[in-house]
């Protein structure tokens, strides 16, 4: 029986690991050769995985199988496979797709960069689709990339938020019992056909909310509101070295701090070489802010925009760019500046191709302090709402706080 839609609980995006899932996903590796050493002379166990991804979702209402349709546009069995590409241990995954979808999957594969992935071609049902991905592993072939395993987890292509200690359980208790499944309510037919028809030893792991499946639509823009909220844990404020830039972007990351207190934010110094801004991009933040002050050029941007073109951080998960200029409308009305801010729609159109989603933001910034510390209020608040809910009609946009 299958787990109803998310409710309360929420699982872990597959994506980028935070601290809690990072120490629980090291616990379960550590335990797992710890398992391994308690054997002189064995070798680790060899545990492969199969995916059946043939279905053609048909209570998802919607002509794409469920399996390839996008979330923040990229195919929901991409994170899936990246899931179980984080556990090491995973030594090959095996994806049982149609034939007709045989091209699609292997340019999901080349495009999100999958590595340890083996297709072979589904079954009429899902049943016989695991056949043909356990058929795989089985067969000693000369030049056959996959190495036979000792144990292999089934696991659905459109679970895309399992975690390494669950597998870990699954695969400690199938080592012991020679079959265990998930348990997902009352468990799942896999662990029924075993018990039925393989007269083997079967145990009933205990799994967790986590492991719900996509089904219906609604399901989609679950997963979809869940990743955002992952994506969007910590801004990186930047701008240019002077000192008048960095006072105001000290101001703005206060701000940001005060209103968004479940959010790490960070500010660095916008220059090739600094290491500290190019360590947060190789650490994954996928949220900038860019500030400019009595400019409505975009030359710290560009900059900021060539560093995450170059680092490719953009392939699996879309970042967000906010170029923020701070002009007193006072001194400066903002007709005046318009059309050099209005250059953004090219600039977003261009970084967009590289999954940049790249928009703007006019902040007043006058010179009664009361009045700015309001404005800057009023921009954080933009801010948060355009990283978090990461709508696509607002690339290329300038917003006026």
């Amino acid at each position: 029986m299958e787990p109803g839609p998310p409710g309360s609980s929420r699982p872990t995006e597959p994506g980028p690991c935070l601290s809690a899932q990072r120490g629980a996903d090291q616990a379960a590796s550590a335990s797992l050769q710890r398992a391994a050493r308690a054997q002189p002379g064995r070798q680790p166990l060899a545990v492969a995985a199969v995916l059946p991804a043939g279905g053609c979702g048909e209570r998802m209402g919607v002509p794409t199988p469920k399996q390839f349709c996008p979330i923040l546009g990229r195919p929901l069995i991409s994170y899936t496979l990246q899931a179980l590409e984080r556990v090491c241990w995973i030594k090959d995954i095996v994806v049982a797709v149609t034939g007709e979808n045989m091209e699609v999957m292997k340019s999901i594969i080349q495009k999100y960069q999958h590595k340890r992935v083996s297709l072979v071609e589904a079954g009429v049902t899902r049943h016989r689709s695991i056949f043909s991905g356990l058929k795989a592993l089985a067969e000693d072939q000369l030049n056959c990339k996959l190495s036979k395993p000792e144990i292999v987890i089934i696991h659905d292509a459109v679970r895309p938020f399992v975690e390494e200690d669950i597998l870990l359980k699954v695969v400690t208790a199938a080592k012991e019992h020679g079959c265990s499944d998930y348990d997902l309510e009352f468990g799942t037919e896999c662990l029924q056909l075993a018990l039925k028809y393989c007269g083997t030893k079967a145990k009933l792991v205990e799994g967790s909310p986590d492991l719900w499946k996509v089904t219906y639509k609604r399901d989609l823009y679950a997963a979809e509101s869940i990743i955002k909220e992952r994506i969007s844990q910590e801004i990186c404020v930047v701008t240019d070295t002077e000192e008048d830039n960095k006072h105001v972007s000290h101001l703005l990351e206060e701000v940001l701090k005060s209103e968004l207190n479940h959010v790490k934010v960070t500010s660095e110094a916008l220059c090739h070489a600094s290491r500290d801004l190019q360590q947060i991009i190789l650490d994954q933040c996928y949220n900038f802010v860019c500030v400019n002050v009595m400019t409505s050029d975009f030359q710290e941007t560009q900059k900021l925009l060539s560093m995450l073109e170059e680092s490719n951080l953009s392939f699996l998960y879309p970042v967000v760019v906010i170029s923020v200029h701070f002009l007193d409308f006072k001194l400066v009305p903002p007709s005046q500046k318009m059309e050099n801010l209005m250059l953004i729609r090219e600039f977003a159109k261009e970084v967009k191709k590289r999954n940049i989603w790249l928009c703007g933001l006019l902040i007043s910034y006058p010179q009664d302090e009361q009045k700015r510390q309001e404005s800057l209020r009023q921009g954080a608040i933009v801010i948060a709402s355009l990283i978090k809910e990461r709508n696509s009609g607002l690339i290329g946009q300038l917003l006026i706080a």
